[in-house]
């Protein structure tokens, strides 16, 4: 668990967001001692598809690399319908560039597809056909996988939030790899074994 006081991280948020993908990762960043702030495109509310209503913590154009600590990516169909997401994609290069970490889910993959950033970097999504509609010329790095890291950025398929999670764990060093392979037993495969570790992890 974090000691020492850091930026927050960002959770991307727009009307019809996914909004079942970024919860494991959110609420564990929060127990790991992380602030979490959402972002999305206006001051304005947003609802998720589930009819969630959030009102966001910021607005997209005030966000800044140096002001955080990672940017969570939520997925949703308009990332497939037009261009209104592709800020949040010019966001996360901006990210990237900076040197700090991206995650992202499901229809937000195909969002950084479309702006390059999955061209060189080991990655995944819900499958390989998706995001080759793209046009997209990162094919060969796609790796059938529940979630991968490579280069600062987090990638999943809209299946697998836990792995998403543990993934986001790994890379900011929220606990040690002990803790987060109990974490991960515990909420993906159901191990009662696993809760002790987890457990006395969370009380210290």
């Amino acid at each position: 668990m974090i000691r020492e006081p850091v930026p927050p991280v960002h959770l991307a948020l727009f009307d019809t967001f996914a909004d079942w993908e970024s919860g494991h990762a959110t609420a564990h960043l929060a127990l790991a001692g992380y602030q979490v702030r959402t972002v999305a495109p206006t001051a304005e509310p947003v609802t998720g598809i589930g009819g969630l209503r959030v009102l966001p913590d910021l607005a997209l154009d005030a966000l800044r690399p140096g002001d955080s600590s990672l940017l969570i990516l939520s997925g949703g169909t308009r990332w497939d319908e037009g261009d209104d997401l592709a800020p949040f994609a010019r966001t996360a290069r901006a990210f990237l560039d900076a040197g700090v970490p991206v995650a992202a889910i499901c229809g937000a993959t195909a969002g950084l597809a479309r702006e390059g950033l999955l061209d060189e970097r080991a990655h995944t999504s819900g499958a390989a056909p998706y995001l080759a509609m793209t046009g997209y010329a990162g094919g060969a790095r796609y790796v059938e996988a529940d979630a991968v890291t490579d280069g600062g950025l987090v990638t999943a398929g809209p299946t697998e939030p836990v792995a998403f999670a543990r993934e986001i764990l790994r890379l900011l060093g929220a606990w040690d790899d002990t803790v987060i392979d109990a974490w991960y037993r515990l909420f993906h495969d159901s191990d009662p074994e696993a809760y002790a570790v987890y457990a006395q992890a969370l009380a210290r």
